[in-house]
């Protein structure tokens, strides 16, 4: 197979015992999933479910382990594929490792199809605590996250509810899936509306909102288009930002003190006011947002066009979180 050809990578990520072997075996064994593909299947971590490759639907699926994060090498992964001629890799994930060592060290070709988080019910509020950005990075990858081993009792819609917000923190788009035994799951349909309202022209944004605005309008940005907002944040000037420019935001926080970015957006408007500014100064702008390409982000994105510039006191916390 030659080294350009794209090829679709299933990453199946969760915890020791969430149930990743018993989805990939079944996977392997149904008609549905497999279509005369060559599968090289990596096992990143060793449950004590073991696969049963007689009962795979094909003889073409190749497992290889993978017994150390270190063992993640973009050549060494390329020669498993070339190995067996593999046309598609699935993996199975140690949930204590980080997937930036995946993402980083994968082949060129290598393509994620889909992402997908499996969780042990009972558990993950448990590892979201103790180790919150192995959870947390694994949530904001998946397409679909499904909680297995679910229980149906009256704390149910409760604990619901913390899992939703906690995924929803790392991923607005993903799909929750809640299974409960054999044929009997339920999907996620919890709304997640705005602290704000969006059928308003003008957008006063609380200080409190300022990382949900930030998420939703880099994901919605069309929703956004001629609105303008009141909003506070700080002012990046200088280096190479061009004059009568400027990045505002804050810096946010969406799992742990390690993972703090500062979250801007490019703003223009009148050059004498913003060649004025302070880097790191507090300000809160009135402007109208407009999607624009521009040099800086290089590509389309939101811009604000500032009406109105205005000194102000630090947020409390000045760090924003969801």
């Amino acid at each position: 197979m030659s080294e350009r050809s794209e090829l679709p990578v299933y990453l199946f990520t969760g915890f020791l015992g969430s149930g990743k072997t018993t989805f990939i075996q079944d996977a392997l064994g149904s008609e549905g999933f497999n279509d005369g593909e060559i599968t090289l299947l990596l096992l990143c971590e060793e449950g004590e479910t073991e696969y049963e490759p007689e009962n795979f639907y094909t003889d073409d699926v190749y497992i290889e382990r993978i017994e150390e994060e270190a063992d993640l090498d973009r050549k060494f992964l390329s020669e498993l594929c070339n190995r067996c001629r593999a046309t598609r890799v699935i993996i199975e994930w140690n949930g204590m490792w980080r997937l930036e060592s995946l993402y980083s060290n994968m082949p060129a070709n290598w393509l994620i199809y889909q992402q997908m988080m499996l969780v042990e019910a009972s558990t993950f509020l448990l590892y979201n605590t103790n180790i919150r950005q192995q959870t947390f990075e694994q949530m904001a990858g998946a397409e679909l996250v499904a909680f297995n081993r679910c229980v149906r009792d009256d704390d149910f819609e409760k604990w619901q509810l913390e899992v939703h917000k906690i995924c929803r923190v790392a991923n607005r788009r993903s799909q929750i899936l809640y299974e409960f035994g054999e044929d009997d799951v339920l999907m996620d349909d919890i709304q997640d509306p705005l602290p704000y309202d969006m059928s308003k022209k003008l957008l006063q944004i609380g200080d409190e909102d300022f990382a949900e605005w930030y998420r939703d309008i880099n994901d919605n940005q069309m929703d956004y288009e001629g609105k303008e907002v009141i909003i506070k944040g700080r002012a990046v000037v200088g280096e190479d930002i061009p004059a009568g420019k400027f990045i505002f935001g804050r810096h946010v926080m969406a799992c742990c003190e390690e993972d703090i970015q500062f979250a801007g957006l490019l703003c223009k408007g009148n050059e004498d006011r913003i060649n004025k500014l302070k880097n790191g100064s507090w300000i809160e702008i009135r402007a109208r947002i407009n999607n624009e390409y521009d040099d800086i982000y290089r590509e389309e994105g939101p811009i604000l066009t500032c009406s109105k510039i205005t000194a102000v006191d630090p947020c409390d916390p000045e760090v924003a979180t969801f």
